[in-house]
């Protein structure tokens, strides 16, 4: 199955294995929130990033904050990541700010018998849909007429954005972690807020939003989400759709989501395409700023 201003912060998607609450979730920028919170966390090493300060872990459900997910979380010191192997049971301070959050100690409880080999890397975690009914699209492609529904419960296609250049990301309403959802959208909104303020702006242009958490996230549920955003309909649109096409839209561009027993897990993407139709950058993860995105946006609507 599958299932976005920086007011927004408080409430949630990495690189490789983001994964989101799905969990009923207040609306978004209601109480305030503490300017940092830690949390003892339980779970085992699923893999170790290159970078040296990225574990991937399967974590226990946190407390009143998110459920069991496999995601990836950074450490303030790379020097608690030494020894550490997948297969490893760690337990963890995670330190949540609303901006970021991080990993403050780590201590293992108990050594894997079984490392995981480069092999074993490459397998889908259990539950995960890997199967592609449609090609992958790649920079260079034309963008797919997929059929929508917005925040306003119309209906939107995406053809009907031709001629504007539009920035499409992929997110859901009720993910908690600072450094991943809520970054996508808090990426848009400032995108959005300079878009709306630079002299030398597209025309036309236009940032989507697509939850692929439909059982969920109702327009009226992304219509609430959207005004926490202060966003303007005419420029930002918060989408959803029938699942059929939500999969079908993110399998083409390696969007994806799976399950592992009682956790979660998702990938990251965000998709600039020209006026012409014709998918321009797509950035993986949630490295990218909003000024790389306004980079991609101001060059795409130079495409010809």
């Amino acid at each position: 199955m599958r299932k976005l201003s920086t007011a927004l912060l408080p409430l949630c998607c990495a690189a490789l294995f983001p994964a989101c609450n799905r969990h009923p979730a207040s609306t978004p920028a209601t109480a305030p929130q503490p300017s940092s919170q830690m949390f003892v966390v339980k779970g085992v090493i699923k893999e170790l990033e290159p970078d040296g300060k990225t574990a991937i872990i399967r974590h226990e459900a946190i407390s009143n904050y998110m459920p069991a997910m496999t995601m990836p979380f950074e450490v303030n010191d790379t020097h608690l990541l030494r020894g550490l192997q997948p297969g490893d049971e760690v337990q963890f301070h995670l330190v949540v700010t609303p901006a970021a959050g991080w990993i403050d100690s780590l201590y293992r409880l108990n050594s894997s018998s079984s490392p995981k080999t480069a092999e074993d890397k490459k397998t889908a975690p259990p539950g995960f849909h890997a199967i592609r009914a449609l090609p992958p699209l790649e920079e260079g492609d034309l963008l797919p007429d997929y059929h929508l529904t917005n925040e306003l419960g119309q209906p939107v296609s995406l053809g009907q954005f031709k001629g504007r250049v539009l920035a499409l990301t992929f997110f859901f309403t009720s993910c908690p972690y600072p450094d991943f959802c809520p970054r996508m959208t808090a990426n848009f909104a400032q995108a959005a807020q300079a878009l709306e303020t630079m002299t030398n702006a597209p025309a036309q242009w236009q940032l989507l939003s697509i939850s692929f958490d439909p059982a969920n996230d109702s327009p009226s549920r992304l219509l609430s989400y959207a005004l926490a955003t202060h966003y303007d309909p005419r420029h930002w649109s918060f989408l959803t759709g029938q699942a059929r096409q939500l999969e079908e839209l993110s399998d083409q561009f390696g969007q994806q989501f799976w399950r592992e027993g009682d956790s979660i897990g998702h990938n990251l993407r965000t998709v600039v395409v020209d006026p012409r139709g014709r998918i321009r950058k797509i950035l993986p993860g949630n490295k990218w700023t909003a000024a790389d995105l306004l980079r991609e946006i101001l060059q795409a609507s130079q495409s010809q």
